[in-house]
Protein backbone atom coordinates (compact mmCIF):
# COMPACT_ATOMS: atom_id res chain seq x y z
CA UNK A 1 0.00 0.00 0.00
CA UNK A 2 1.27 3.44 -0.38
CA UNK A 3 2.50 4.72 2.63
CA UNK A 4 0.95 7.84 2.15
CA UNK A 5 -2.20 6.28 2.94
CA UNK A 6 -1.21 4.49 5.91
CA UNK A 7 -3.51 4.89 8.88
CA UNK A 8 -2.81 4.49 12.71
CA UNK A 9 -6.45 1.74 12.03
CA UNK A 10 -6.54 -0.17 9.18
CA UNK A 11 -9.37 0.82 7.00
CA UNK A 12 -9.72 -0.89 3.71
CA UNK A 13 -9.98 2.77 1.01
CA UNK A 14 -13.86 2.46 -0.31
CA UNK A 15 -14.80 3.56 -4.12
CA UNK A 16 -18.19 4.50 -4.91
CA UNK A 17 -19.58 1.49 -7.68
CA UNK A 18 -19.00 4.57 -10.23
CA UNK A 19 -15.24 4.78 -9.57
CA UNK A 20 -15.20 1.06 -9.12
CA UNK A 21 -16.51 1.30 -13.14
CA UNK A 22 -14.19 4.01 -14.44
CA UNK A 23 -11.07 1.94 -12.51
CA UNK A 24 -11.62 -1.04 -14.20
CA UNK A 25 -11.60 1.16 -17.67
CA UNK A 26 -8.46 2.88 -17.34
CA UNK A 27 -6.66 0.08 -15.35
CA UNK A 28 -4.97 0.06 -12.00
CA UNK A 29 -3.20 3.22 -11.92
CA UNK A 30 -6.11 4.46 -12.16
CA UNK A 31 -7.70 2.24 -9.60
CA UNK A 32 -5.19 3.35 -7.26
CA UNK A 33 -5.70 7.39 -7.78
CA UNK A 34 -9.21 7.08 -7.48
CA UNK A 35 -8.61 5.11 -4.22
CA UNK A 36 -6.21 7.52 -3.20
CA UNK A 37 -8.44 10.39 -3.61
CA UNK A 38 -11.29 8.59 -1.70
CA UNK A 39 -8.98 8.51 1.10
CA UNK A 40 -7.62 12.43 1.02
CA UNK A 41 -11.23 13.31 0.56
CA UNK A 42 -12.68 11.32 3.35
CA UNK A 43 -9.99 12.64 5.67
CA UNK A 44 -10.76 16.39 4.82
CA UNK A 45 -14.46 15.50 5.17
CA UNK A 46 -13.63 14.06 9.14
CA UNK A 47 -12.19 17.49 10.03
CA UNK A 48 -14.55 19.46 8.33
CA UNK A 49 -17.21 17.44 10.42
CA UNK A 50 -15.09 17.58 13.84
CA UNK A 51 -16.76 19.36 16.98
CA UNK A 52 -13.39 20.72 17.13
CA UNK A 53 -13.01 22.65 13.53
CA UNK A 54 -16.99 23.77 14.35
CA UNK A 55 -15.76 25.50 17.60
CA UNK A 56 -13.12 27.71 15.91
CA UNK A 57 -16.45 30.19 14.68
CA UNK A 58 -16.11 31.20 18.64
CA UNK A 59 -12.44 31.40 18.54
CA UNK A 60 -10.62 34.84 18.64
CA UNK A 61 -7.89 35.28 15.58
CA UNK A 62 -6.03 38.56 16.95
CA UNK A 63 -9.14 40.67 18.59
CA UNK A 64 -12.78 39.44 19.27
CA UNK A 65 -16.17 40.61 17.31
CA UNK A 66 -17.28 41.50 20.98
CA UNK A 67 -13.98 43.65 21.28
CA UNK A 68 -14.17 45.24 18.53
CA UNK A 69 -17.95 45.83 17.86
CA UNK A 70 -17.62 44.80 13.51
CA UNK A 71 -17.67 41.63 12.11
CA UNK A 72 -13.87 40.12 12.22
CA UNK A 73 -12.42 37.30 11.55
CA UNK A 74 -12.19 34.13 13.79
CA UNK A 75 -10.44 31.49 13.67
CA UNK A 76 -13.05 29.61 11.23
CA UNK A 77 -12.82 32.54 8.60
CA UNK A 78 -9.33 32.46 8.95
CA UNK A 79 -9.17 28.84 8.25
CA UNK A 80 -11.49 28.44 5.06
CA UNK A 81 -9.51 31.43 3.92
CA UNK A 82 -6.43 28.97 4.08
CA UNK A 83 -7.67 26.78 2.84
CA UNK A 84 -8.67 28.50 -0.38
CA UNK A 85 -5.12 30.10 -0.74
CA UNK A 86 -3.51 26.90 0.12
CA UNK A 87 -5.24 24.94 -2.70
CA UNK A 88 -5.43 27.66 -5.37
CA UNK A 89 -0.75 27.54 -4.55
CA UNK A 90 -1.11 23.56 -4.99
CA UNK A 91 -3.03 23.51 -8.17
CA UNK A 92 -0.92 26.04 -9.86
CA UNK A 93 2.03 24.11 -8.90
CA UNK A 94 0.33 20.74 -9.79
CA UNK A 95 0.06 22.53 -13.27
CA UNK A 96 3.64 24.11 -13.72
CA UNK A 97 6.85 23.49 -13.98
CA UNK A 98 7.35 21.87 -10.19
CA UNK A 99 5.03 19.22 -10.91
CA UNK A 100 7.54 16.26 -11.33
CA UNK A 101 9.95 17.70 -8.01
CA UNK A 102 6.59 17.90 -6.12
CA UNK A 103 5.90 14.01 -6.98
CA UNK A 104 9.72 13.55 -6.51
CA UNK A 105 9.59 14.76 -2.99
CA UNK A 106 6.31 12.53 -1.96
CA UNK A 107 3.64 14.73 -3.58
CA UNK A 108 1.64 17.69 -3.68
CA UNK A 109 -2.06 16.85 -3.71
CA UNK A 110 -4.38 19.50 -4.02
CA UNK A 111 -7.13 17.69 -1.73
CA UNK A 112 -4.05 17.11 1.20
CA UNK A 113 -3.28 20.56 0.97
CA UNK A 114 -6.52 21.35 1.60
CA UNK A 115 -7.67 18.86 4.38
CA UNK A 116 -4.00 20.28 6.50
CA UNK A 117 -5.24 23.98 5.88
CA UNK A 118 -8.66 23.16 7.56
CA UNK A 119 -6.70 21.48 10.73
CA UNK A 120 -3.69 23.67 11.05
CA UNK A 121 -5.43 25.81 13.63
CA UNK A 122 -7.83 22.96 15.62
CA UNK A 123 -5.33 23.56 18.47
CA UNK A 124 -5.51 27.10 19.13
CA UNK A 125 -7.24 27.69 22.80
CA UNK A 126 -9.68 30.33 23.95
CA UNK A 127 -8.44 33.67 23.18
CA UNK A 128 -6.03 32.88 20.72
CA UNK A 129 -2.15 33.20 20.68
CA UNK A 130 -2.86 34.81 24.22
CA UNK A 131 -4.30 31.88 25.28
CA UNK A 132 -1.31 29.89 23.57
CA UNK A 133 1.14 31.78 25.66
CA UNK A 134 -0.87 31.68 29.15
CA UNK A 135 -1.39 27.72 28.96
CA UNK A 136 2.25 26.74 28.35
CA UNK A 137 3.28 29.02 31.14
CA UNK A 138 0.79 26.97 33.32
CA UNK A 139 1.37 23.76 32.06
CA UNK A 140 5.35 24.11 32.88
CA UNK A 141 5.23 25.80 36.26
CA UNK A 142 1.47 24.33 37.62
CA UNK A 143 2.16 21.00 36.42
CA UNK A 144 5.80 20.23 35.18
CA UNK A 145 4.66 19.57 31.75
CA UNK A 146 8.54 20.45 30.01
CA UNK A 147 6.54 20.59 26.65
CA UNK A 148 3.89 23.20 27.99
CA UNK A 149 1.40 23.94 25.41
CA UNK A 150 1.86 24.65 21.61
CA UNK A 151 -1.25 25.56 19.30
CA UNK A 152 0.53 23.31 16.54
CA UNK A 153 1.37 20.31 18.79
CA UNK A 154 -2.09 20.59 20.38
CA UNK A 155 -3.46 20.17 16.63
CA UNK A 156 -1.69 17.04 16.10
CA UNK A 157 -2.97 15.59 19.35
CA UNK A 158 -6.17 16.55 18.56
CA UNK A 159 -6.06 14.95 15.15
CA UNK A 160 -4.30 11.81 16.30
CA UNK A 161 -5.94 11.19 20.61
CA UNK A 162 -8.37 13.44 21.44
CA UNK A 163 -10.90 13.82 18.78
CA UNK A 164 -13.36 10.51 17.86
CA UNK A 165 -14.00 8.44 14.65
CA UNK A 166 -15.95 5.16 14.71
CA UNK A 167 -16.15 2.44 17.74
CA UNK A 168 -12.57 2.33 19.09
CA UNK A 169 -9.72 3.99 19.23
CA UNK A 170 -8.92 7.41 19.41
CA UNK A 171 -8.47 9.93 16.68
CA UNK A 172 -9.75 10.63 13.47
CA UNK A 173 -7.61 7.89 11.57
CA UNK A 174 -6.33 10.24 9.12
CA UNK A 175 -3.65 9.36 6.57
CA UNK A 176 -0.33 9.52 7.30
CA UNK A 177 -0.41 12.36 3.83
CA UNK A 178 -2.68 13.84 6.02
CA UNK A 179 -1.05 13.53 9.45
CA UNK A 180 2.23 14.53 8.35
CA UNK A 181 0.64 17.71 5.84
CA UNK A 182 -0.07 19.55 9.55
CA UNK A 183 3.51 18.79 11.39
CA UNK A 184 4.95 22.85 10.26
CA UNK A 185 7.59 22.11 12.87
CA UNK A 186 8.36 18.45 12.87
CA UNK A 187 9.93 17.72 16.18
CA UNK A 188 9.42 17.85 19.33
CA UNK A 189 10.35 20.69 22.20
CA UNK A 190 12.64 18.29 23.57
CA UNK A 191 14.87 15.50 22.61
CA UNK A 192 13.37 14.33 19.04
CA UNK A 193 15.17 14.35 16.89
CA UNK A 194 18.58 13.49 18.33
CA UNK A 195 20.35 16.15 17.57
CA UNK A 196 17.10 18.99 18.21
CA UNK A 197 16.77 21.38 16.15
CA UNK A 198 17.45 23.71 19.57
CA UNK A 199 21.09 22.91 19.77
CA UNK A 200 21.93 23.77 16.41
CA UNK A 201 24.04 26.69 15.50
CA UNK A 202 21.59 27.81 12.64
CA UNK A 203 18.04 26.41 13.67
CA UNK A 204 15.09 26.04 11.56
CA UNK A 205 12.48 28.42 12.04
CA UNK A 206 10.72 27.70 15.26
CA UNK A 207 13.06 25.22 15.74
CA UNK A 208 15.28 28.13 18.11
CA UNK A 209 15.43 28.30 21.61
CA UNK A 210 11.83 29.63 22.89
CA UNK A 211 11.37 33.07 24.91
CA UNK A 212 10.26 31.26 27.70
CA UNK A 213 11.29 27.56 28.80
CA UNK A 214 14.07 24.99 27.76
CA UNK A 215 13.86 23.90 23.87
CA UNK A 216 12.13 24.82 20.81
CA UNK A 217 10.03 27.76 20.49
CA UNK A 218 7.65 25.57 17.89
CA UNK A 219 7.19 22.58 17.91
CA UNK A 220 4.24 19.98 16.41
CA UNK A 221 4.56 16.78 18.95
CA UNK A 222 4.23 16.72 22.92
CA UNK A 223 6.45 13.63 24.00
CA UNK A 224 3.04 11.55 24.20
CA UNK A 225 2.94 11.94 20.61
CA UNK A 226 6.43 11.32 19.30
CA UNK A 227 5.74 7.98 18.20
CA UNK A 228 2.63 9.29 16.40
CA UNK A 229 5.08 11.86 14.61
CA UNK A 230 7.88 9.46 13.72
CA UNK A 231 5.49 7.04 12.03
CA UNK A 232 4.10 9.73 9.67
CA UNK A 233 7.28 10.80 8.56
CA UNK A 234 8.80 7.83 7.77
CA UNK A 235 6.41 7.77 4.74
CA UNK A 236 8.31 10.44 3.32
CA UNK A 237 11.77 9.12 2.90
CA UNK A 238 13.05 11.82 0.31
CA UNK A 239 11.94 14.43 2.86
CA UNK A 240 15.28 15.84 4.75
CA UNK A 241 15.26 15.76 8.47
CA UNK A 242 13.96 18.48 10.12
CA UNK A 243 11.32 19.17 6.94
CA UNK A 244 8.44 19.57 5.94
CA UNK A 245 6.22 17.94 3.70
CA UNK A 246 5.39 19.16 0.20
CA UNK A 247 1.86 19.98 1.34
CA UNK A 248 2.85 20.81 4.72
CA UNK A 249 5.09 24.39 3.08
CA UNK A 250 1.63 24.94 0.77
CA UNK A 251 0.00 25.10 3.84
CA UNK A 252 2.35 26.95 5.55
CA UNK A 253 2.70 29.49 3.39
CA UNK A 254 -0.79 30.27 2.79
CA UNK A 255 -1.68 30.52 6.50
CA UNK A 256 1.27 32.90 5.80
CA UNK A 257 -0.64 35.20 2.87
CA UNK A 258 -3.90 34.83 4.68
CA UNK A 259 -3.03 36.07 7.86
CA UNK A 260 -0.74 39.08 6.85
CA UNK A 261 -4.00 40.25 4.77
CA UNK A 262 -7.24 39.86 6.63
CA UNK A 263 -6.41 41.13 9.93
CA UNK A 264 -5.12 44.25 7.92
CA UNK A 265 -9.44 44.41 6.52
CA UNK A 266 -10.17 43.70 10.37
CA UNK A 267 -8.55 46.30 11.42
CA UNK A 268 -9.48 48.77 8.94
CA UNK A 269 -12.78 47.92 9.21
CA UNK A 270 -12.62 48.39 13.45
CA UNK A 271 -10.78 52.28 12.70
CA UNK A 272 -8.04 51.24 14.56
CA UNK A 273 -5.59 51.36 11.80
CA UNK A 274 -4.97 54.95 11.29
CA UNK A 275 -3.49 56.94 8.57
CA UNK A 276 -1.15 59.33 9.79
CA UNK A 277 0.31 57.18 12.35
CA UNK A 278 0.88 54.27 9.38
CA UNK A 279 1.51 56.82 7.02
CA UNK A 280 4.56 58.45 9.47
CA UNK A 281 5.94 55.56 10.27
CA UNK A 282 6.72 54.57 6.97
CA UNK A 283 7.14 57.77 5.36
CA UNK A 284 9.96 58.35 7.57
CA UNK A 285 11.79 55.31 7.71
CA UNK A 286 11.97 55.36 3.74
CA UNK A 287 12.78 59.43 4.08
CA UNK A 288 15.62 58.62 6.80
CA UNK A 289 16.67 54.90 5.99
CA UNK A 290 20.50 55.48 5.50
CA UNK A 291 20.51 57.67 8.68
CA UNK A 292 18.43 55.13 10.33
CA UNK A 293 20.80 52.24 9.76
CA UNK A 294 23.76 53.91 11.19
CA UNK A 295 22.13 54.37 14.36
CA UNK A 296 22.27 52.80 17.98
CA UNK A 297 18.47 52.34 18.78
CA UNK A 298 17.53 52.60 22.48
CA UNK A 299 14.80 50.54 23.35
CA UNK A 300 12.43 53.53 24.34
CA UNK A 301 12.86 54.91 21.28
CA UNK A 302 9.72 55.12 19.91
CA UNK A 303 10.11 57.91 17.09
CA UNK A 304 8.56 57.21 13.51
CA UNK A 305 10.29 54.41 11.57
CA UNK A 306 12.72 53.10 14.62
CA UNK A 307 9.76 49.88 14.48
CA UNK A 308 10.67 49.43 11.02
CA UNK A 309 14.22 49.59 11.04
CA UNK A 310 14.14 47.44 13.92
CA UNK A 311 12.44 44.67 11.60
CA UNK A 312 15.04 45.38 9.06
CA UNK A 313 17.60 44.32 11.94
CA UNK A 314 15.93 41.50 12.68
CA UNK A 315 15.24 40.22 9.58
CA UNK A 316 18.86 41.06 8.46
CA UNK A 317 20.13 38.67 11.28
CA UNK A 318 17.70 35.57 11.71
CA UNK A 319 17.00 35.47 8.14
CA UNK A 320 20.21 35.95 6.01
CA UNK A 321 19.81 33.16 3.77
CA UNK A 322 16.80 35.72 1.77
CA UNK A 323 17.03 38.98 3.48
CA UNK A 324 18.52 42.26 1.04
CA UNK A 325 17.90 45.41 2.03
CA UNK A 326 17.29 46.80 -0.96
CA UNK A 327 14.36 44.12 -1.54
CA UNK A 328 12.97 45.05 2.09
CA UNK A 329 12.89 49.05 0.76
CA UNK A 330 11.15 47.86 -1.93
CA UNK A 331 8.80 46.09 0.09
CA UNK A 332 8.19 49.27 2.70
CA UNK A 333 7.75 51.51 -0.44
CA UNK A 334 4.57 49.00 -2.21
CA UNK A 335 3.04 48.24 1.02
CA UNK A 336 3.19 51.92 1.76
CA UNK A 337 1.72 52.80 -1.70
CA UNK A 338 -1.03 50.64 -1.27
CA UNK A 339 -2.08 51.17 2.36
CA UNK A 340 -1.59 55.13 2.05
CA UNK A 341 -2.68 56.28 -0.94
CA UNK A 342 -5.31 53.05 -0.91
CA UNK A 343 -6.77 51.29 1.64
CA UNK A 344 -6.17 53.73 4.28
CA UNK A 345 -6.99 56.83 2.75
CA UNK A 346 -10.78 56.91 2.83
CA UNK A 347 -11.94 56.13 6.42
CA UNK A 348 -14.17 52.53 6.87
CA UNK A 349 -17.46 54.10 6.42
CA UNK A 350 -19.79 50.50 5.46
CA UNK A 351 -20.28 52.43 1.88
CA UNK A 352 -19.95 49.73 -1.50
CA UNK A 353 -17.28 52.21 -1.58
CA UNK A 354 -15.52 51.74 1.18
CA UNK A 355 -16.03 47.32 1.01
CA UNK A 356 -14.99 47.99 -2.58
CA UNK A 357 -11.58 49.52 -1.64
CA UNK A 358 -11.04 46.42 0.86
CA UNK A 359 -11.74 43.55 -1.69
CA UNK A 360 -9.62 45.43 -4.25
CA UNK A 361 -6.42 45.31 -1.53
CA UNK A 362 -7.23 41.65 -0.76
CA UNK A 363 -7.46 40.23 -4.28
CA UNK A 364 -4.77 41.89 -5.44
CA UNK A 365 -2.18 41.18 -2.97
CA UNK A 366 -3.27 37.53 -2.76
CA UNK A 367 -2.84 37.22 -6.23
CA UNK A 368 0.50 38.36 -6.47
CA UNK A 369 1.74 36.52 -3.58
CA UNK A 370 0.02 33.15 -4.90
CA UNK A 371 2.25 34.11 -8.20
CA UNK A 372 5.43 34.59 -5.88
CA UNK A 373 5.06 30.93 -4.65
CA UNK A 374 8.79 29.04 -5.70
CA UNK A 375 9.80 25.51 -4.85
CA UNK A 376 13.10 24.18 -4.49
CA UNK A 377 14.48 20.59 -4.11
CA UNK A 378 17.67 21.29 -1.25
CA UNK A 379 16.08 24.70 0.38
CA UNK A 380 17.82 26.89 3.35
CA UNK A 381 17.05 25.18 6.52
CA UNK A 382 15.06 28.09 7.70
CA UNK A 383 12.75 27.15 4.69
CA UNK A 384 10.60 24.35 3.31
CA UNK A 385 10.20 23.10 -0.74
CA UNK A 386 7.20 25.80 -1.26
CA UNK A 387 8.27 28.99 -0.06
CA UNK A 388 7.78 32.65 -1.22
CA UNK A 389 10.08 34.08 -3.80
CA UNK A 390 12.58 36.80 -2.38
CA UNK A 391 10.40 39.72 -2.85
CA UNK A 392 7.40 38.66 -1.97
CA UNK A 393 8.50 37.19 1.29
CA UNK A 394 9.80 40.68 2.33
CA UNK A 395 6.46 42.04 1.50
CA UNK A 396 4.77 39.67 4.02
CA UNK A 397 6.88 40.23 6.48
CA UNK A 398 6.31 44.08 6.20
CA UNK A 399 2.54 43.53 6.45
CA UNK A 400 2.46 41.42 9.65
CA UNK A 401 4.39 44.27 10.82
CA UNK A 402 1.31 46.60 9.96
CA UNK A 403 -0.76 44.90 13.02
CA UNK A 404 2.09 43.98 14.77
CA UNK A 405 2.85 47.95 15.38
CA UNK A 406 -0.52 49.53 15.41
CA UNK A 407 -3.15 46.70 17.01
CA UNK A 408 -0.92 44.36 19.27
CA UNK A 409 1.38 46.89 20.72
CA UNK A 410 -1.85 49.27 21.55
CA UNK A 411 -2.43 49.49 25.40
CA UNK A 412 -5.75 49.26 25.36
CA UNK A 413 -5.91 45.71 23.66
CA UNK A 414 -3.22 44.73 26.50
CA UNK A 415 -5.59 45.77 29.08
CA UNK A 416 -8.62 43.35 27.44
CA UNK A 417 -6.16 40.38 27.09
CA UNK A 418 -4.93 40.21 30.42
CA UNK A 419 -8.53 40.03 32.18
CA UNK A 420 -8.42 37.55 29.38
CA UNK A 421 -5.27 35.50 30.89
CA UNK A 422 -6.71 35.82 34.56
CA UNK A 423 -9.84 34.29 33.19
CA UNK A 424 -7.79 31.29 32.16
CA UNK A 425 -5.38 31.15 34.56
CA UNK A 426 -8.60 30.92 37.33
CA UNK A 427 -10.22 28.59 35.26
CA UNK A 428 -7.04 26.06 35.15
CA UNK A 429 -6.56 26.46 38.94
CA UNK A 430 -10.24 25.81 40.19
CA UNK A 431 -10.51 22.78 37.59
CA UNK A 432 -7.45 21.18 39.26
CA UNK A 433 -8.95 21.56 42.35
CA UNK A 434 -12.04 20.07 41.65
CA UNK A 435 -10.24 17.28 40.65
CA UNK A 436 -8.61 16.65 43.71
CA UNK A 437 -11.10 17.20 46.08
CA UNK A 438 -11.61 14.18 47.86
CA UNK A 439 -15.63 14.83 48.28
CA UNK A 440 -16.51 16.00 44.84
CA UNK A 441 -14.33 15.20 42.06
CA UNK A 442 -16.70 12.76 41.27
CA UNK A 443 -18.92 15.24 40.06
CA UNK A 444 -16.35 16.72 38.00
CA UNK A 445 -16.85 17.10 34.35
CA UNK A 446 -17.00 13.28 32.65
CA UNK A 447 -14.91 14.77 29.49
CA UNK A 448 -12.38 16.21 31.81
CA UNK A 449 -12.34 13.02 33.58
CA UNK A 450 -12.26 11.18 30.02
CA UNK A 451 -8.94 13.40 29.36
CA UNK A 452 -7.16 13.36 32.18
CA UNK A 453 -7.38 9.29 32.01
CA UNK A 454 -6.04 9.26 28.41
CA UNK A 455 -3.22 11.52 29.20
CA UNK A 456 -2.40 9.56 32.19
CA UNK A 457 -2.47 6.35 30.44
CA UNK A 458 0.25 7.89 27.59
CA UNK A 459 2.63 8.85 30.14
CA UNK A 460 2.40 5.54 31.71
CA UNK A 461 3.13 4.69 27.91
CA UNK A 462 6.04 7.01 27.67
CA UNK A 463 8.01 5.87 31.28
CA UNK A 464 7.64 2.18 29.92
CA UNK A 465 8.89 2.78 26.12
CA UNK A 466 11.07 5.88 26.81
CA UNK A 467 11.72 7.05 29.84
CA UNK A 468 14.44 9.40 29.05
CA UNK A 469 12.04 11.74 27.23
CA UNK A 470 10.11 12.13 30.84
CA UNK A 471 11.86 15.20 32.05
CA UNK A 472 10.58 18.26 34.37
CA UNK A 473 11.23 21.76 33.29
CA UNK A 474 14.79 21.75 34.41
CA UNK A 475 15.33 18.61 33.38
CA UNK A 476 15.10 16.77 35.99
CA UNK A 477 13.53 13.00 35.95
CA UNK A 478 10.00 11.91 35.97
CA UNK A 479 9.07 8.35 35.78
CA UNK A 480 7.69 8.06 39.49
CA UNK A 481 3.87 6.92 40.22
CA UNK A 482 3.18 10.89 41.49
CA UNK A 483 4.94 12.15 38.51
CA UNK A 484 2.88 10.13 36.32
CA UNK A 485 -1.02 11.48 37.96
CA UNK A 486 0.79 14.78 38.16
CA UNK A 487 1.47 15.23 34.68
CA UNK A 488 -1.48 12.77 33.23
CA UNK A 489 -3.91 15.65 35.57
CA UNK A 490 -2.17 18.71 34.37
CA UNK A 491 -2.07 17.45 30.49
CA UNK A 492 -5.81 16.73 30.66
CA UNK A 493 -6.94 19.67 32.14
CA UNK A 494 -4.82 21.86 29.63
CA UNK A 495 -6.15 19.30 26.58
CA UNK A 496 -9.33 20.27 28.83
CA UNK A 497 -9.43 24.34 28.40
CA UNK A 498 -7.76 24.68 25.33
CA UNK A 499 -10.73 22.47 23.60
CA UNK A 500 -13.19 25.72 25.08
CA UNK A 501 -14.58 28.36 22.86
CA UNK A 502 -14.16 32.03 24.11
CA UNK A 503 -16.95 32.44 25.21
CA UNK A 504 -17.40 29.09 27.25
CA UNK A 505 -13.98 29.28 28.82
CA UNK A 506 -15.02 32.64 30.29
CA UNK A 507 -18.30 31.26 31.59
CA UNK A 508 -16.77 28.21 33.19
CA UNK A 509 -14.08 30.52 34.71
CA UNK A 510 -17.09 33.26 36.32
CA UNK A 511 -18.88 29.70 37.59
CA UNK A 512 -16.07 28.43 39.58
CA UNK A 513 -14.77 31.66 40.82
CA UNK A 514 -18.52 32.11 42.25
CA UNK A 515 -19.05 35.17 40.22
CA UNK A 516 -22.75 34.23 38.37
CA UNK A 517 -25.48 33.93 40.23
CA UNK A 518 -26.98 31.82 37.07
CA UNK A 519 -27.37 27.93 37.49
CA UNK A 520 -26.32 25.92 33.93
CA UNK A 521 -24.54 29.36 32.46
CA UNK A 522 -21.13 26.85 32.01
CA UNK A 523 -22.85 23.96 33.08
CA UNK A 524 -24.25 22.77 29.80
CA UNK A 525 -21.66 20.84 27.24
CA UNK A 526 -18.90 20.75 30.18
Amino acid sequence: MDPRLARRWAEAPTLSPAAVAAAGARGADAELAAATEGAFRDDLERIRFSPYFSRLAAVTQVISQGASGQVVHNRLTHTVKVTSVARAIAVGLRRGPYARLADDLGGCDAVVVQAAASAHDLGHPPFGHLGERILDRIARSRFGLADGFEGNAQTFRILTELDVHGESGEGLNLTAAVRAAVLKYPWSRLHVPDPHPSTLAQPPRGGGPGEEGAGSGKYSAYVLDVGEMREVLAAYPKIGPLRQTVECSVMDAADDIAYSLHDLDDFHRAGVLQHASVAAEFRSWLRRRAEFSRRTLPEDDRRPGVALERLRRRLQDRDEWIFQDEAFAVAVGRVATDLLDGLLAVPFDSSLAAERAIGTFTRSWIAHLQESVEMTADPPIRSGHVQLGRQAWHEVAVLKFVHQRFVLERPDLALYQRGQAQSLSSLVADLESWLTDPIDSGRAPRRLVDLVALATAGYRRVAREEPELLVGPAGEPMSGREDIVRLGRGRGIIDYVASLTDDRAGAAARTLSGLTGQLFEAGSGL
